[in-house]
């Protein structure tokens, strides 16, 4: 069943904060409407009108907020987290993984938003119903695409958008600018399916910025914004009409959208002045600021027309609005539950996320660009390292060398890697946690652990490479410490730099406290200083470097026979590897909690 959506006086306020002082700005100004199933609401307005805070408000993407008025309901019932599983929304911006085919990210959607009550192999029937609903089946099997990726074309990454939504059959489906940047036929389409899903007993608001007059005679209903004040709703085909009511006519053939835009932008260039404000400026009783070339002024006008909506049409919408709707009793109960009900267990989740990571990263991960670029270092540390001698003093130094430059290599690569994690997903996670599409925690984990498995495979490389061109300690046991260690630091590292990245979503912000951490850590990893001053000296056991050049030291050299190596104690090794491990999950907790807190606010 379809939701009935009523709005009545909805404001909505947002603090621009300045260098000194802060104030308030109206966004919207007593919007009053309604939107029933088999409906297309369409949310008109110039840029800045205040169309997508009214969809988000619509939405339930901005609730609880202090600066929103008015009252918002669904099927006579305020706002639920049960509706999140009714409310399909599809964001302005394409928020998809470019790396995934169209019919992986419709069976991913699938798996985790459709209810837990279906089998595996009924929710990936339905997102192959979604696919040839939409008709995406002739590139199912092609990849997204993005700014470095060739993929789909911007009409069907539009349609994956809506099928990301639709695949739940919800009850009202809101879409912000869904022909932004399409062509006139394929804006035509993504209408015409629009109308097809309202005939189907769903309800549907669209924000439109200015569609053809084939678009415009698509809607239902249309809601004129200017300035965040309501110029008109009512009827699509009867806006017209009206607006000749009040003396606004069109004095050449227009477009009905390019008509009303320019109204609502106060423009009067090729329109009737409507006669009250004529014999104003005859009358000469208005001021400069109220007149342009003997004309209203833009001001002038929008304030006329959100006047003469007030006086003649408000007050008529406010009193449909109190006429009762017959509802379903048992949706009715289930709007006022406010459990979230999730499509898969926290196990599943966390599968399907693990999965879906694996498969979007592997590409970035084995680019030729990265494996160029670690077999290189690789070749050229082996080549100036050649079959080295530890046997005397010098050569043991010169080993050291290379030993801590592995440890900083394999500690700085991994930080700046994984500080893009967050910040560059952060749109597909408020976009997939606004809908409850998985539980943060089970994102955390296989955000985290899906990338361990490739992070094993380069090192090993690396390490093939330069152990045996290099001269290190030649058998088995030795070698397969190397690389655990290498790897223990690989996860440390990694987990500093999602600290990172997650605690200041910045990318310029976080590279740079990344770069000072790390040369610090390196700094202080008992290469380049010996004697450290002891009111610093403390550092020195936070670097991951340091613990990883020690255990290298450790493994490649016997205690026994020399327990000081370039100025460093070998000891038994624990101390380090419990550093280290406290590290991989020390900072992975920061980085959750970074993520829960932004989540919150």
């Amino acid at each position: 069943m379809g939701i009935n959506v009523q709005f009545s006086d909805v404001t909505y306020k947002v603090v621009m904060k300045g260098m000194t002082t802060s104030e308030e700005k109206d966004i919207l100004k007593g919007i009053t409407g309604c939107v029933s199933p088999g409906e297309v609401l369409a949310l008109m307005g110039p840029s800045g009108s205040g169309k997508t805070s009214l969809l988000s408000l619509l939405g339930g993407r901005i609730t609880h907020h202090p600066t929103v008025g008015g009252s918002i309901t669904y099927n006579d019932q305020p706002y639920s987290k049960f509706l999140k599983s009714r409310i399909g929304f599809v964001t302005q911006d394409d928020v998809l993984f470019p790396h995934l085919t169209v019919k992986e990210t419709l069976t991913y959607a699938a798996r985790l938003r459709l209810p837990n009550t279906l089998t595996q192999e009924q929710k990936e029937q339905r997102a192959l119903d979604v696919i040839y609903e939409l008709g995406l089946e002739r590139c199912q099997d092609t990849m997204i695409g993005g700014s470095f990726v060739r993929g789909v074309s911007g009409g069907e990454r539009k349609r994956v958008c809506i099928g990301n939504e639709i695949i739940i059959n919800p009850s009202l489906l809101l879409l912000d600018e869904p022909t932004s940047g399409l062509d006139s036929t394929t804006a035509l389409r993504i209408v015409q399916m629009l109308q097809h899903i309202a005939e189907a007993g769903k309800t549907v608001v669209t924000t439109i910025h200015q569609p053809s007059s084939r678009l415009f005679h698509k809607f239902d209903k249309l809601i004129l914004l200017g300035k965040g004040s309501l110029i008109y709703f009512g009827k699509a085909s009867e806006a017209m009409s009206y607006f000749q009511y009040i003396g606004c006519s069109p004095l050449i053939t227009m477009n009905p959208a390019e008509f009303l835009l320019d109204l609502a932008n106060g423009n009067i260039n090729d329109v009737s002045v409507p006669s009250e404000l004529e014999d104003k400026v005859q009358m000469g009783n208005l001021s400069e600021a109220e007149t342009r070339n003997g004309k209203p002024s833009p001001a002038l006008v929008q304030e006329y027309l959100v006047e003469a909506y007030e006086t003649r049409v408000a007050e008529i919408e406010k009193k449909k609005l109190l006429v009762p709707i017959p509802l379903d009793e048992e949706l009715k109960s289930k709007v006022l539950c406010s459990k979230r009900q999730w499509g898969a267990s926290w196990c599943e989740q966390f599968s399907i996320l693990f999965l879906r990571g694996f498969k979007e990263r592997r590409h970035d991960y084995f680019s030729w660009l990265r494996i160029t670029q670690v077999l290189s270092t690789a070749v050229i540390l082996g080549l100036l390292w050649w079959q080295s001698d530890a046997k005397n003093p010098k050569g043991m130094q010169d080993q050291a060398g290379l030993l801590f430059f592995i440890a900083v290599f394999w500690g700085f690569f991994p930080v700046f890697t994984a500080i893009f994690t967050f910040p560059q997903e952060r749109a597909m996670l408020n976009k997939e946690r606004a809908t409850d599409m998985y539980r943060l925690s089970a994102y955390f984990v296989a955000r985290t652990t899906s990338d361990l498995p490739l992070d094993l495979i380069l090192p090993v490389l690396f390490l093939l490479v330069v152990y045996f061109m290099a001269g290190l300690r030649l058998s088995a046991g030795p070698f397969l410490l190397s690389i655990l260690t290498v790897f223990l630091c690989i996860v440390a590292a990694q987990g500093l730099g999602l600290a990172i990245g997650a605690t200041l979503m910045d990318l310029k912000r976080a590279t740079t406290l990344a770069s000072v951490t790390v040369m610090t850590f390196m700094l202080a990893g008992g290469f380049f200083v010996k004697r450290v001053p002891i009111f610093i000296s403390w550092i020195r056991y936070i670097s991951f470097n340091y613990h990883t050049y020690k255990l290298l030291l450790k493994v490649q050299y016997d205690e026994e026979v020399t327990p000081m190596i370039n100025g460093i104690r070998i000891d038994s090794g624990s101390t380090e590897v419990v550093a280290l491990i406290a590290m991989v999950f020390g900072y992975r907790l920061l980085a959750y909690f970074s993520l829960r807190w932004m989540n919150v606010s």
